[in-house]
């Protein structure tokens, strides 16, 4: 049963991200949005580890966010999604978790 896991906590704050992305399965998906979509900024390692996910995974980050934060390089795998995308995720997803 695939999960979509929601991220909004940045990923220099705390380990929230590290301990989502040991919890991923094969059909998982991971929303960033907040400020965890610094984690896509370039030259980090969080970048770096997100580029190197399994395809299987998807990864998405609320476009509104990254618009915010002045963030548009992007990595190729990344999916940026408004509000309805949001929502159509969480509907197409069985479960969803948010790391509070």
């Amino acid at each position: 049963m695939a999960t979509l896991h929601l991220l909004s906590h940045s990923p220099f704050a705390d380990s929230r991200l590290a301990s989502c992305l040991r919890l991923l399965a094969a059909d998982d998906a991971l929303l960033l949005c907040g400020d965890a979509v610094y984690a896509v900024q370039d030259g980090t390692d969080q970048r770096q580890t997100l580029e190197r996910l399994p395809a299987g995974i998807a990864l998405f980050a609320l476009e509104e966010d990254l618009d915010a934060r002045g963030l548009d390089a992007l990595p190729s795998r990344l999916q940026a999604v408004d509000y309805a995308g949001f929502v159509a995720l969480c509907c197409r997803y069985a479960r969803t978790n948010a790391w509070l």
